[in-house]
């Protein structure tokens, strides 16, 4: 008799990455494959920049790659290069920094999951603020650690409160934040920084600060919590150069931390990504050293269009909004309609190919929400939301 071959068992931590769910992206899957389909779909879903990388950018990579950086690179990444992000970041946040307290990741996901697994033992409690970047959650999980969400109120602009996060600081090892904050667009106030590095220090925290968006604010300041008394200790900041600089295909982004944590992610990057191509590299470096100028190029459409929805926003009220104060997205409460985000997302691509993400992609805290990308060209980004305004009030 001929043996059927057994059905091998996958692990636990792979097979449990979205906690037995969903992952919440359900709506920009079924977009995708309308798109596919041949249905043309306007698309606000996911952080992409509608200008691509800077053509100078491209060629200072090509340039690096025809002239032989293509081998393996450093793995804790080029010495010039973790220079320049120190620098950056010394400049941005006050606190000395070197070569020394950089490590050059594949993108900030990787940056994410390395800092964690830095910090987090198997089983330790890991909390992070909601609403939450989707990914969040499963990164926790892929590195052992028990995910458990902080939430948060539009009513307070969804910033964090020390009585939200204390709670749950006893018994947990880490703290994950994101200001500018995707996806709601908050920009954490002085006092909301304060609050969390109290809550930090008096439970011992590792703060880990996602700090992809910085160069994204449109009122207020960035703050990083590095900068606070006590905090550089015990935090780990993770940057990027797929927002700042239009390069999220490039994949480069970086850790800062404390040098022996450094030095054990560099082990640890050893043993998993093995750096990241040099001519990647040289490339960031190009662009860093391009300086402010274009960093505030590839924001203002982002600035722009937030300007243009509250203004829309501004006639009516049954889509209200908390107005970002940095990031590329707006959060749009439409709880009035009397539908979910989810309901609501699904009946405006069905009804008129228009692809938002729901808020409950990206936890409870946005439940009755939509997360709008200011990602298409102005013209038709007042076009899309002009009907969904109009069809929000079609269903109030």
């Amino acid at each position: 008799m001929r043996m059927l071959p057994a059905v091998m068992k996958l692990s636990t931590r792979i097979t449990g990455l979205t906690g037995g769910g969903s992952d919440g992206w359900d709506v920009f899957y079924k977009a995708r494959q309308m798109i596919a389909d041949g249905i043309k779909v306007t698309e606000l879903t996911i952080g992409e920049h509608d200008i691509r990388t800077d053509p100078a950018i491209l060629d200072a990579m090509a340039q690096s790659a025809r002239g032989g950086h293509t081998g393996y690179a450093m793995v804790p990444g080029i010495g010039a290069l973790r220079d320049k992000v120190a620098e950056r970041i010394s400049a941005q946040s006050g606190v000395p920094t070197t070569r020394d307290n950089i490590l050059i990741t594949p993108g900030g996901q990787a940056a994410l999951f390395a800092a964690h697994h830095a910090v987090c033992d198997e089983g330790d409690t890991a909390l992070f603020i909601d609403p939450y970047y989707a990914t969040y959650p499963g990164t926790l999980r892929a590195v052992g650690a028990r995910p458990q969400a902080v939430h948060t109120d539009p009513i307070n602009g969804f910033q964090p409160r020390a009585t939200d996060i204390a709670p749950y600081a006893a018994a947990a090892t880490s703290l994950l934040i994101n200001s500018p904050n995707n996806p709601t667009g908050a920009v954490y106030t002085p006092e909301t920084m304060q609050d969390i590095a109290q809550v930090s220090v008096a439970h011992d925290l590792w703060l880990i600060s996602d700090e992809v968006y910085d160069t994204q604010v449109w009122r207020g300041r960035h703050i990083s919590p590095r900068s606070l008394p006590s905090m550089s200790e015990r935090t780990l900041v993770v940057g990027s150069m797929s927002k700042s600089h239009a390069m999220t295909g490039s994949r480069c982004g970086w850790v800062c931390g404390p040098a022996d944590v450094i030095n054990h992610l560099i082990t640890l990057a050893t043993h998993t990504t093995y750096g990241v191509p040099g001519f990647i590299q040289d490339a960031t470096l190009f662009a860093l050293d391009a300086g402010p100028e274009l960093e505030e190029r590839i924001a203002e459409p982002f600035r722009r269009r937030r300007a243009m929805t509250l203004e829309a926003l501004a006639n009516q009220n049954v889509v209200k909004s908390v107005p970002p104060d940095g990031a590329m997205y707006i959060m749009l409460d439409i709880r009035a309609t009397g539908l979910s985000g989810e309901e609501f997302a699904n009946a405006l691509l069905d009804t008129h190919q228009i692809a938002v993400m729901p808020g409950e992609s990206f936890g409870q805290a946005a439940a009755g929400h939509i997360r709008v990308a200011l990602t298409i060209d102005d013209a038709a980004f007042v076009r899309a939301l002009d009907t969904l305004i109009g069809f929000a009030h079609s269903l109030a």
